[in-house]
């Protein structure tokens, strides 16, 4: 005899359950829960600098954006919840009390072991399925490379490979400088080497 497949939970049924029972992280992906890996060093270091590259530049910019980290929620569709490491939405703010960010315009990612394979398939994938995303940026701590997928005006995609020199988020107008994206990864490396 076979046993019935088990209903694939629902994005809605997904966030009630983690507010229900908040111990550990995950996401959802078609249907299915998977739980994340917890954080490497290096990851969490190269993680904390993204954002805060990206609260400097909006704050130098002046635009009416707000800077998330991991932990909000993105909902991709009706079977997929995704937690980015770091996100960028523009617009009036959310209320204090919201678990999902409806409208990222910028998201990233940190590759790790874990979660290179997602990173690099089925969440762009995802991601670009928003409306609102005009970017997914991946960083690669072991090569301390950015992978930009930017979606133009005329909604094509565009793919660059950054070592060094700045990252353009237009829009909404941000600029970031990719060597500092892994300062504290460096710093780490060093502190290793001593």
């Amino acid at each position: 005899m076979t046993e019935p497949a088990a209903t694939p939970m629902t994005a809605d049924a997904f966030i009630d359950r983690a507010m229900a029972q908040p111990t550990g992280r995950y996401e959802l992906v078609a249907g299915e829960v998977v739980a994340m890996s917890p954080e490497r060093a290096g990851r969490a270091l190269v993680q904390a600098d993204i954002r805060e590259a990206l609260k400097a530049a909006v704050g130098k910019a002046g635009l009416d954006c707000e800077v998330y980290p991991d932990g909000t929620s993105v909902v991709v569709d009706d079977a997929t919840v995704y937690e980015p490491d770091a996100l960028v939405r523009c617009g009036a703010p959310l209320d204090r009390e919201a678990v999902r960010v409806p409208d990222p315009v910028v998201v990233v990612e940190v590759l790790s072991p874990a979660t290179r394979a997602a990173d690099l398939g089925g969440k762009l994938d995802g991601y670009f399925r928003l409306v609102s995303l005009r970017h997914d940026v991946i960083c690669k701590t072991a090569t301390r490379s950015v992978i930009h997928h930017r979606r133009d005006d005329a909604g094509d995609l565009r793919t660059a490979i950054l070592t060094g020199g700045a990252l353009a988020l237009d829009p909404p107008g941000l600029r970031l400088d990719v060597e500092a994206l892994f300062a504290g990864l460096c710093a780490l490396a060093t502190t290793a080497a001593e």
